[in-house]
């Protein structure tokens, strides 16, 4: 969902495993639907981690514990590895979570979140490891995330860091644009560009 993106403060959910790939994010089979709806996807976000073959939920997975919830995924090392399919960014932005925290993000993944409205923020492994701390002593902690300021702070600890984001992307997300609505918003420009030439 196109929102803008100013200052995010939220709780947080917890997944301190590495290398998540787009499979477990959303499995395969999710691929094969001819729906773009974010619920669907939402709904089906870490499907077989959530569920059982019988479609009920896993009580010891973190999405099923009401103890922890909020619009930022803190993710281990290494998110978003495996196929390149944008249904996992979908997937994530369709259960809610606006921002995922990780060490390390696989590319494609992370250009797939930017370009579905989620923004993916890389940290060092020792703010992560304090992050996942901080929530386990404390789920109702929350982060702040500054992305005109590119900062991300843990209010338990008031510890922050700086995050790389590419301008044009920054651009986009602070103002809800997609390439699509970027490229219209500059119209003028380059009829006028086309007019000179």
């Amino acid at each position: 969902m196109k929102q803008k993106f100013d200052i995010i403060q939220s709780t947080c959910v917890p997944l301190p495993l590495e290398n998540v790939d787009t499979d477990q994010i959303i499995p395969a089979r999710f691929l094969k639907a001819t729906t773009r709806d974010e619920k669907f996807f939402g709904d089906n976000l870490f499907r077989d981690w959530r569920f059982d073959k019988e479609g009920n939920p896993k009580p010891d997975f973190v999405l099923n514990d009401p103890t922890y919830g909020g619009e930022i995924l803190v993710a281990g090392k290494n998110f978003g590895s495996g196929s390149s399919r944008e249904h996992a960014a979908w997937a994530i932005a369709g259960y809610g979570f606006r921002v995922v925290i990780s060490s390390f993000f696989a590319d494609i993944h992370k250009n797939n979140e930017l370009n579905n409205f989620v923004l993916p923020v890389v940290v060092s492994e020792e703010f992560l490891a304090e992050l996942f701390a901080s929530i386990k002593a404390d789920p109702k902690m929350e982060v702040k995330v500054d992305v005109p300021n590119q900062t991300v702070t843990n209010l338990a600890t008031g510890r922050s860091e700086h995050f790389d984001i590419n301008g044009y992307k920054k651009y986009c997300l602070m103002n809800a644009l997609d390439d699509i609505d970027f490229l219209l918003e500059n119209k003028d420009k380059i009829e006028a560009y086309e007019q000179s030439r």
